[in-house]
């Protein structure tokens, strides 16, 4: 949206008078990541990609607009595709190596810095040098991303997240009601009936793995799947993991599965799981292979038993995921996510209009403009035609409500997300649907 003395608006002026100019779109992406604006320089460079598609600037523009908002995923696939050309920018090289520190492949950063480096001095990070143990001094902690001694303490006991207690609900979360029946089924009623489901020889516990487009809501309901139960909600991300070094990944791991037995009930929830769970055939050092197979050992209760600790996770990349993760016990209910439909996206809508000046706006129509829209691309719409409206008050110096028309427009500017995601999925569904794991999928695409 834009602001007040905002130092993006002239660069925005004139696109709108040259929308097709390449270097003033590439200039208002890259002011735009400088100004710490990360998802608003991705929009922008996505734009730019589409007319350039191979312009190698643009591609690690955009991995650096991803590495920022840390989808470390997105970032990798760009730069490692950089890393396939005969002169490979040193900038590309060293984003490389900060996004391999993040996975925890250390000797793998530590070639991309060298690499880097060779290609231009001038790019050296004396503290990232540092960090790796290059060119260290003789006995030093650190030598060339190998640790001498341990990092940490094995009694440290420092908490990997912090407990939430959610107070959404299911009736907070827009449709998506054959999901929430397979929640309830595996999560709700075996808390709510206990002595059923001892009957036959069941357990209060197990996994639901959700995967589908950004944006979709997987994380929301998995809120609201603790705020239904009154449960404690332990949220875990990449970095709550990952570590450099060899062994504190597999710590780290073990220590949120213990947190979130002393919370139990717990809905203990894990964004981006194929980052963690990724096949162990695809993992490139050991390290990797080691932490997925504690995450199996968490999973399977080997030293501590799970009784009420119920695991959640979210991917946009299921094909990435172990196939260990779906054995009974672990992720044995596997959930698509879709976009949201018709009545799904008009409430979305009228939720992100709430508290906005609005004149007759017709929701139900707006739903059915919007095919494919994700809930995060709805918000957009909402956003753009704001923008829109102020830009117009700006200039009148009198504010008008938003309309259907005004928000018709505003989703013509833009394009779902979900479409790169259908793009790939469809191939998996097609070609890679072993057991029926992308039923839904294919289901989901006959229906468009």
């Amino acid at each position: 949206m834009a602001k007040k003395n905002d130092p993006a608006e002239s660069l925005r002026e004139a696109l709108r008078q040259s929308p097709d100019s390449l270097p003033l779109r590439k200039a208002l992406a890259e002011l735009l990541l400088n100004l710490g604006q990360p998802e608003e320089a991705e929009a922008e460079f996505r734009e730019a990609l589409a007319n350039a598609p191979q312009n190698t600037e643009l591609k690690f523009g955009l991995a650096r607009a991803f590495f920022d908002q840390e989808k470390d995923s997105a970032a990798l696939v760009i730069v490692e595709d950089l890393a396939k050309l005969r002169d490979t920018p040193a900038e590309a090289s060293l984003l490389h190596c900060r996004l391999l520190v993040r996975r925890g492949d250390v000797e793998r950063a530590v070639a991309m810095y060298k690499k880097a480096m060779e290609a231009d001095s001038d790019l050296a990070d004396a503290a990232l040098a540092a960090k790796l143990g290059i060119n260290a001094r003789e006995g030093a902690e650190v030598s060339d991303g190998r640790l001498r001694s341990k990092r940490f303490d094995d009694d440290d006991d420092e908490a990997g997240t912090e407990v939430e207690r959610p107070k959404s609900k299911f009736a907070d979360v827009g449709g998506m009601d054959e999901l929430k029946e397979e929640i309830r089924l595996k999560i709700i009623y075996p808390l709510m009936h206990p002595e059923i489901y001892a009957a036959y020889g069941k357990t209060v516990g197990g996994g639901i793995l959700m995967y589908g487009p950004p944006g979709c809501g997987k994380t929301h309901l998995a809120r609201a799947t603790a705020g239904e139960i009154q449960a404690s909600f332990l949220p875990v991300g990449i970095n709550d993991v990952l570590d450099m070094w060899l062994g504190n990944s597999e710590r780290q791991m073990h220590k949120l599965f213990e947190q979130a037995r002393q919370s139990a009930p717990c809905v203990l929830f894990f964004d981006e799981v194929d980052a963690l769970g990724g096949r162990r055939t695809d993992s490139k050092n050991s390290g990797g292979r080691h932490l997925i197979n504690q995450f199996l050992a968490e999973m399977d209760g080997v030293s501590s038993s799970n009784e009420g600790v119920l695991v959640l996770a979210a991917t946009n990349a299921p094909w990435h995921v172990d196939p260990a993760f779906r054995r009974p016990g672990r992720f044995d209910r596997i959930l698509f996510v879709p976009p949201p439909d018709i009545p799904s996206r008009s409430g979305i809508l009228r939720l992100h209009c709430r508290g906005k000046p609005m004149k007759d706006i017709d929701f139900e129509l707006l739903g059915k403009k919007t095919k494919g829209f994700s809930g995060a691309d709805l918000k957009a719409v909402v956003d753009v035609a704001v923008e829109n409206k102020l830009r117009e008050a700006v200039k009148t110096g009198i504010p008008t409500p938003l309309t259907t028309r005004d928000l018709q427009q505003s989703a013509a500017q833009l394009k779902p997300t979900t479409q790169e995601w259908f793009a790939t999925a469809r191939n998996y569904a097609l070609y890679s649907n072993e057991g029926g794991v992308y039923d839904d999928v294919l289901k989901y695409l006959k229906t468009e």
